[in-house]
């Protein structure tokens, strides 16, 4: 939607510009010459081309540059009011260098346009095209150019450190987070499976029938002491080490291949300019998929697919463990998590069992800003 603004507020300009320079040039009463016809449509293209003025500045700066120099030479006495914009854009974009050439072979041009077009002598023809194109109007065109490249880099900047700082903090709350989690839960669990298989050995070994609600205290322990480990881990992992993200994705197929579940990768599409927080969000997807896979599914097999489109990011992890279409996936945290990722970048997700069995985990990822 705000590229949508963007190109309509572009041609509002354009189409603004052209019908004063029309209005101006056309005021005049001249002969309907093949001169006057050529001069009025370099009148409506210079205006024109400043549609595309965000998307091609230098070759914006250029057209209307001829344009200009073009209804001048037909007889137009029509300042370079479009040429001004194109000069504006692209220092806005960064071309300064270039739009300079652009400016001074403009202004060497000009004079030799005016005397092209017959009615005046040199002298005249250098005032007129002073009269035309004011250098003070090009120097100001420029600076406001540049002023507001500065103003965007800067905003920029200061978005990047925000960034690096929220970055910085969350990472130490990890860390926090994960202290506590050692120093607190870590003990008290241990001494829970201890007591456990304590008290299972004993009962074995005294030849006693060793109770239910005993074993699943045994096997409950073991359980959240290597889930405990796993958070502890992940939690360390996020906090010291540099982000991962796709291009770390072959690494975790790898990574699960080596603990004996066949898992193919296959990327599709063009990688085009994804933003950080999608490409990290992907990974995590994946991660937390072939863990999933490997720990609860019982499978053989999972595939990874990452479709790359122009305007979004498909996840896709699929395995043939014994999920079943009548049995509702767990919450689970990893599941949860995930969800929230997704969602909090404007995205959808969805995980369930297939019909013909297996478990399905989707994401899509908008890739565009504006989204």
């Amino acid at each position: 939607m705000r590229v949508s603004r963007s190109v309509a507020a572009d041609w509002a300009i354009a189409v603004s510009v052209t019908a004063a320079l029309l209005v101006t040039g056309l005021s005049g009463t001249r002969p309907a010459t093949a001169a006057g016809l050529l001069g009025g449509a370099l009148l409506a293209a210079g205006g024109l081309a400043l549609a595309a003025r965000r998307r091609a500045p230098v070759a914006v700066l250029v057209v209307t540059g001829v344009c200009a120099a073009g209804y001048q030479a037909a007889g137009f006495d029509v300042p370079a009011v479009a040429f001004l914009f194109a000069v504006y854009a692209a220092v806005r974009a960064g071309h300064r260098v270039v739009t300079v050439a652009a400016s001074v072979a403009l202004l060497v041009a000009l004079p030799v346009a005016a005397l092209m077009s017959g009615p005046y002598d040199t002298g005249e023809a250098f005032a007129q095209a002073r009269g035309v194109l004011e250098i003070a109007w090009l120097v100001a065109a420029g600076a406001a150019g540049e002023a507001l490249r500065q103003a965007e880099r800067r905003a920029e900047e200061a978005e990047r450190t925000r960034e690096e700082t929220a970055r910085r903090r969350a990472d130490e709350e990890r860390l926090h987070l994960a202290r506590e989690l050692h120093d607190s839960l870590t003990h008290q669990i241990s001494i829970i499976k201890l007591q456990a298989e304590v008290a299972v050995h004993v009962a074995r070994r005294r030849g006693e029938p060793v109770p239910e609600a005993l074993l699943a205290i045994q096997e409950a322990g073991r359980e959240a002491a290597r889930e405990l480990r796993a958070t502890l881990r992940a939690l360390r992992d996020d906090a010291t080490t540099p982000p991962r993200d796709l291009d770390h994705v072959p690494e975790l197929v790898e990574r699960a291949r080596a603990m004996g579940l066949d898992t193919t990768l296959t990327i599709e599409g063009q990688r085009h300019d994804v933003p950080a927080a999608v490409s990290r969000t992907a990974y995590r997807i994946v991660q937390e998929s072939l863990t999933n896979v490997s720990r609860h599914a019982a499978s053989a097999t999972a595939s990874v697919r990452i479709d790359c489109r122009p305007d979004l990011l498909a996840v896709r992890v699929d395995d043939d463990g014994q999920a079943t279409p009548d049995a509702a996936p767990a919450p689970g945290v990893g599941l949860l998590g995930m969800r929230e990722r997704v969602t909090a970048l404007g995205g959808r997700l969805s995980a369930g069992p297939r019909g013909e069995g297996g478990f399905t985990v989707r994401a899509e990822l908008p890739v565009d800003p504006a989204s």
